[in-house]
């Protein structure tokens, strides 16, 4: 009783299970007219009608296989264009996807049809139809790499490409693991019912995951041939314990083939090899063995070290008889004529037996279109109402481009143009074409986008704009003129305002932006570039007549003291006897030649500063002392630091000019004195600060501004032009 209940319970789990799998499945019936349910298998299917009804055609077929799904087909135009399914999926979840291919009857000098099938961007096989009224199934087996695949037929070479059906079925969460499965589909290459009771194929409801088990009664070329003298069929009614990873059908458990004589050997085509593979092998013990009879086996060919060495012992292997014992082959390689058999052991008093076989090939799985392009793409095609462009399937570049983009030959592809030129698009541009960096043209006039430009400083390789005729305002960013592979602009009849950044008008750029009545030109800062270099020139003006009234006085100087001739009397130079220095001497001319200036003996310096006791500052000259003269008169005393050639100089001319040249803008020279290797210029005390302080502001005083200091430039060059 106990027993009873346990077997009780895992039949309701199964069936829960069942039901469960079943609610997923999703069964298109390609080309057909309407929603029935199979009466063989009791699965719901549907028509494409609302799924692909844009493209390709209906027809009917001539000669159809049994089953309803085959009576029509969904034929497609014979150009380089793809047509797609979108099945929805789980990610990461497994399936079982599988496309079926029966085109009926040929008629005279009709081309058989060849063209290739696609699963997302990898190529899943070529189909070539050899035999009109064959049903060509191809199945893989997949981990779902997003929400949704796409099942793709196109590139016909010959005939007309077309479909039968299209399935997807979930799978058993640890069904069909690889560790190779992020970068590998499985490719299913033969699914084999060994000792199949008739030729008919198991699938649903005897396969919870309505997987195609083909009879090895089949007969076809190049299929199971080669079959070793005395191998013989054997069944069985008794349940078969298969609760292990891949789960097969029980009724494909219960039959095998036994090879009487110690071996057991078949030779079979694999289509699309030699390749890496993934192969299952199926057994159970169905027969009841005597206490003395063993049954041991090895696999002699083909001869893989790892697999071949070990010892089958079914009953042992699965711990007990009637239960499954399913040793895979994870990656070997097949070639494309597979020649496999399995011998006995001397000490094995049976022959070997296998109940099934599952060989699938490893498919390298394609990079799909950037993702961060596609969301671009579908951004736009949700701005216009539904037509044939924002219809096309698929991924945007593989194994065709869409019409209205072109890609890269790249791993992954990227986008480099889009051209929807007079498309009814209605919105804003949408922001996320800034990640588009492969993008080289954008054509997007005759439109009624609204909105600014979103940034596009990203899109370094962007040569042609079109963005004209729409309904596009803002003002136009900066970084435009500074995009440098930037050709071609055209954004008239739009409602652009602001300034048109100065980097478009060089003339690098073919720019039209007519019809845009509040953008401009930077003329406001053309205005200001223009009044700082006027004010600039003023400047220089007003300095160079300075210079120039300058020079001529000193010519005129020298030209007067060149004929002097008399005696300077009283505090003149020529009472000091202090000697010349190295300047005056190298020159030929001495101070006391000049006969210009006040000459202030170093005692009253000395008396009138307190010996040099207050200091008030420090300029290029050197450090400079507060004094009072005996009548009172306040004076600023300059001590010069040095008595190099360039400060002696400098010495000399600041006495010729300051005692020649009064200004309301200059401080007076009152004297000057040069004793014991001294060298000093008194000039009168200023109680209102030094020049610096004017003009670059102190605490206390207010900064000269530039047109103050251009208006005293240009007053001194007047003055000077006067004298």
């Amino acid at each position: 009783m106990a027993s009873h209940s346990h077997f009780l319970l895992l039949y309701l789990f199964l069936m829960s299970s069942v039901i469960c799998q079943v609610t997923e499945f999703i069964s298109i019936d390609c080309g057909g007219t309407s929603n029935y349910t199979d009466p063989i298998t009791g699965l719901a299917w549907v028509s494409d009608n609302g799924a692909i009804m844009n493209y390709g055609k209906s027809a009917e077929v001539e000669i159809p296989n049994g089953n309803m799904q085959y009576r029509r087909r969904r034929d497609f135009p014979i150009d380089s264009k793809k047509y797609c399914y979108t099945l929805g999926t789980k990610e990461r979840r497994r399936y079982l996807v599988r496309a079926t291919f029966q085109y009926g009857i040929l008629g005279n000098g009709d081309a058989y049809p060849k063209f290739d099938l696609y699963l997302d961007a990898t190529k899943w096989s070529t189909v070539v139809v050899l035999d009109a009224s064959r049903v060509y199934v191809k199945e893989m087996i997949i981990r779902a790499p997003s929400s949704s695949i796409d099942v793709c037929i196109c590139c016909a070479s010959t005939g007309s490409p077309f479909i039968s059906t299209l399935e997807l079925r979930p799978l058993n969460l640890s069904m069909y693991a690889t560790d190779f499965e992020d970068n590998f589909f499985l490719e299913v290459a033969a699914r084999v019912n060994f000792g199949a009771l008739s030729k008919d194929v198991i699938r649903y409801p005897d396969d919870p995951y309505d997987r195609i088990w083909d009879s090895d009664l089949e007969k076809r070329q190049n299929y199971l041939v080669g079959v070793a003298p005395g191998t013989v069929r054997i069944n069985t009614s008794k349940y078969i314990d298969t609760r292990t990873r891949e789960y097969p059908p029980v009724k494909v458990m219960q039959t095998a083939v036994v090879g009487t004589q110690g071996i057991l050997s078949y030779r079979l085509n694999l289509d699309d090899f030699p390749a890496n593979a993934r192969a299952y092998a199926y057994f159970a013990e169905i027969e009841d063995l005597g206490a003395n009879e063993t049954r041991k086996f090895k696999l002699q060919q083909p001869y893989f070290p790892d697999y071949s060495n070990a010892v089958v012992n079914i009953a042992e292997n699965a711990n007990g008889s009637h239960t499954l014992y399913e040793p895979s082959y994870m990656n070997v390689t097949l070639d494309f004529v597979l020649s496999f058999s399995f011998v006995k052991t001397r000490d094995s008093t049976q022959g070997p037996l296998l109940n099934a076989i599952e060989i699938s090939k490893y498919l390298k799985i394609e990079p799909r279109t950037d993702s961060q392009d596609v969301t671009v793409l579908n951004a736009l095609r949700s701005l216009s109402a539904e037509s044939a462009w924002t219809n096309e399937q698929g991924d945007p570049c593989v194994p065709a481009h869409w019409d209205w983009v072109n890609c890269t030959s790249t791993t992954p592809p990227r986008i480099t143009k889009i051209a929807l030129s007079g498309k009814n698009l209605k919105g804003e541009i949408p922001p996320e074409i800034n990640n588009m960096e492969t993008l080289t043209e954008l054509w997007l006039d005759g439109n009624f986008l609204t909105g600014p430009i979103p940034s596009i400083s990203n899109l370094v390789n962007l040569k042609i704009v079109h963005l004209e005729n729409n309904k596009l305002s803002g003002q136009l960013p900066k970084y435009l003129g500074s995009l440098p592979d930037l050709q071609e602009l055209y954004i008239q009849n739009n409602y652009f305002s602001g300034e048109i950044p100065s980097g478009l008008l060089t003339g690098k750029v073919i720019i039209n932006y007519e019809h845009n009545p509040g953008l401009h030109k930077e003329a406001g800062k053309k205005k200001h570039s223009k009044l700082i270099l006027g004010v600039s020139i003023g400047i220089l003006a007003a300095l160079l007549v300075v210079l120039i009234g300058s020079l001529l006085f000193l010519r005129n100087l020298q030209r007067k003291t060149s004929h002097q001739k008399t005696a300077v009397q009283g505090s003149s130079l020529r009472v000091s006897a202090k000697p010349s220095t190295a300047y005056s001497v190298s020159r030929g001319w001495h101070m006391m030649d000049e006969g210009v200036s006040y000459y202030i003996p170093l005692s009253e310096i000395e008396e009138a500063t307190k010996n040099f006791s207050k200091k008030i500052g420090r300029g290029s000259f050197g450090t400079v002392y507060y004094g009072q003269m005996k009548e009172g008169k306040e004076v600023a005393v300059k001590i010069m630091g040095d008595s190099t050639t360039h400060m002696t100089q400098q010495f000399v001319t600041e006495v010729a000019l300051l005692s020649r040249i009064h200004h309301r803008n200059l401080v007076p020279l009152i004297g000057y004195c040069e004793e014991e290797n001294q060298r000093i210029l008194v000039y009168e005390y200023m109680h209102n600060g030094t020049l610096r302080d004017h003009i670059h502001g102190s605490v206390n005083q207010k900064r000269l501004d530039w047109l103050a200091r251009l208006q005293i430039a240009e007053d001194s060059a007047k003055d000077n032009c006067r004298t």
